[in-house]
């Protein structure tokens, strides 16, 4: 594997590692809330998290075998949504953030920018996510 080829992807790893934060920190924030499947699990495991960062996020990921069927369930759908989005984001990716340092979520900022000139199934998973 060429070094170009290794970077692009240690990057997209980690644009879908920010995904998968993002997606489970939702479900955090219904269940901080107390809204959603997660709500009496995140009181359990990690009320004591402070939110932010993706603390609460990978606190429910830690304690995923304890938690109950239908949060556990919730947590999947979120997991199975951010391959979804990877599968279809990875060309834009690779094309219009070739030189974007990975982490902080810089690398879905670029795509964010360019969402008018995404594919479109990767434009239409960034539209289905504000939803």
């Amino acid at each position: 594997m060429s070094i170009r080829n290794a970077t692009v992807s240690a990057a997209f790893a980690l644009l879908a590692a920010a995904l998968a934060t993002g997606a489970l920190a939702q479900e955090g924030a219904k269940a901080r809330k107390g809204d959603g499947p997660c709500a009496e699990d995140a009181k359990k495991f990690c009320g004591n998290e402070k939110p932010g960062g993706g603390r609460v996020a990978k606190c429910m990921k830690s304690h995923e075998s304890e938690l109950s069927p239908a949060c556990q369930s919730a947590m999947k759908a979120a997991e199975e949504r951010v391959r979804e989005v990877r599968e279809e984001c990875k060309g834009d990716a690779e094309k219009f953030c070739q030189g974007i340092r990975p982490g902080q979520g810089r690398i879905l900022a670029c795509l964010k920018s360019h969402q008018s000139e995404l594919a479109p199934a990767c434009a239409a998973e960034f539209n289905r996510k504000k939803k």
